[in-house]
């Protein structure tokens, strides 16, 4: 059996009765978004081809991408490294559903934070002079979004069970505050910025509204930006291929 239904629908409720999930997937983001750009009196200042509350939007958005990916599939991992894929060898889902029901539960709730947070630009001003950008924000972010799914794997298989999810949100944060998202950087602060983990991810969903320019006047080239993204892309591989071996040697 590829995928199951019941555990899908049972993965699914499991996760929005988890306090955890909700806060730092769901409620953060748009708390963030409302901090920083919708509640802002700077919010309907210009800022690429939009304002600058489409701007944080977007960041948080992300943001709020990220964390749900890299959080649902530690849980994954820790799960497996718990023994729950030999209780799933006695029931018909096969290993690649079980990897499939908990893939479609993590995109799941990235879709519902870029929801979440998109709706409440759009009740608090958020602006984009051309509907497609909005679609093409979305899309990126979920779309580039996949690659913390590998990040969550990573953490889950290298590091202790009891603590990966808790790891992997709040490194994430932590990279969120010293790569560009929650706030402008300028400077040292800024060029140290362009090789953390959400830079390039963040840049690349900020595209349709910004053309790479930055705040702070300055600007990034596609290419920087998308190298960004393959370097971390390429680390993040490695990481599952580590846990993976170093899970094994536990046993």
């Amino acid at each position: 059996m590829l995928i199951s239904p019941t555990m899908l629908r049972i993965e699914g409720v499991r996760q929005l009765r988890n306090p955890y999930t909700l806060a730092f997937t769901l409620t953060m983001p748009v708390v963030m978004y409302l901090l920083f750009g919708g509640a802002a009196a700077y919010g309907g200042q210009s800022a690429g081809h939009g304002n600058v509350s489409f701007y944080v939007m977007v960041s948080m958005a992300a943001y709020g991408t990220a964390v749900a990916m890299s959080s649902l599939t530690s849980l994954a991992a820790a799960e497996a490294k718990q023994g729950w894929g030999r209780q799933l060898a006695m029931t018909p889902l096969s290993t690649a559903g079980y990897a499939a029901t908990k893939l479609i539960t993590a995109v799941a709730f990235a879709a519902l934070a870029v929801v979440a947070v998109f709706t409440a630009g759009l009740l608090t001003g958020a602006e984009a002079d051309d509907v497609w950008r909005w679609a093409a924000c979305a899309g990126i972010i979920l779309g580039v979004g996949l690659m913390y799914g590998l990040y969550g794997l990573g953490v889950g298989l290298f590091f202790n069970s009891d603590s990966a999810a808790a790891l992997a949100s709040i490194s994430l944060t932590l990279f969120a505050f010293f790569g560009n998202v929650f706030m402008p950087l300028n400077g040292v602060m800024l060029d140290i910025a362009r090789f953390t983990p959400l830079y390039g991810y963040v840049a690349l969903s900020r595209w349709p509204l910004t053309d790479g320019a930055l705040t702070t006047g300055q600007s990034d080239p596609l290419w920087a930006v998308l190298l960004n993204i393959a370097v971390w892309l390429l680390v993040f591989v490695l990481l599952v291929f580590a846990g993976v071996r170093r899970a094994r040697s536990r046993r």
